[in-house]
C-alpha cells in the first residue's frame, strides 16, 4: 500500500513539475539551497544532506541545474575538494513557484486525511527514525 500511495504521490508531483521544467529531485535540491542559502558558502554535500539525497546523485543534477543557469558553482574558499554552490535569480524565482506547486498538491493529495495528517507523519517520521543508519561505536 506504501508503494502504491508512494507512486500516486509522484506522479502528481512529477505533474505539476513538468510545465515547469524541473524533475522532482532538481526540486528538491533547488528549494534545498534556496532555503540554505546565506552567506556562508554551501558545499554540495552539504546540500545533499538537507535533502536527504545521495551525494554522487545531487551532484550531477546540480550539474544539470547549472546547465539551466539556475545555479552557480565556484570554487568553495577554504576547501580546494570542494565545491561553493549559490543560487541564481532566476533559479530562486523558480523554486518559489514549483514551491508553490508542490504545496498546492500536497494539500489536494491529503485532503482526505482531514485531521488524520498529523499523526501520518508523526508515524511516518518514527518509521525513518527507528530505520535510520546509527554510527558504530568506537
Amino acid at each position: 500500500m506504501l508503494w502504491r500511495v508512494t507512486n500516486a504521490w509522484q506522479a502528481s508531483q512529477r505533474a505539476a513539475l513538468k510545465p515547469l521544467g524541473l524533475t522532482h529531485v532538481q526540486f528538491v535540491l533547488l528549494a534545498s539551497l534556496a532555503w540554505l542559502e546565506n552567506d556562508d558558502p554551501i558545499t554540495q554535500r552539504a546540500l545533499a544532506s538537507q535533502a536527504g539525497t545521495d551525494p554522487m546523485m545531487a551532484s550531477q543534477v546540480v550539474r544539470a541545474l547549472e546547465r539551466k543557469t539556475l545555479v552557480q558553482r565556484s570554487e568553495h574558499p577554504t576547501d580546494a575538494r570542494a565545491r561553493s554552490l549559490r543560487i541564481t535569480p532566476a533559479g530562486a524565482a523558480l523554486a518559489s513557484r514549483a514551491n508553490a506547486s508542490v504545496e498546492a498538491v500536497d494539500r489536494r493529495f491529503f485532503t482526505p486525511l482531514g485531521a488524520g495528517q498529523p499523526a501520518l507523519t508523526r508515524m511516518l517520521r518514527e518509521i525513518l527514525e527507528a530505520t535510520a543508519p546509527r554510527p558504530e561505536a568506537g
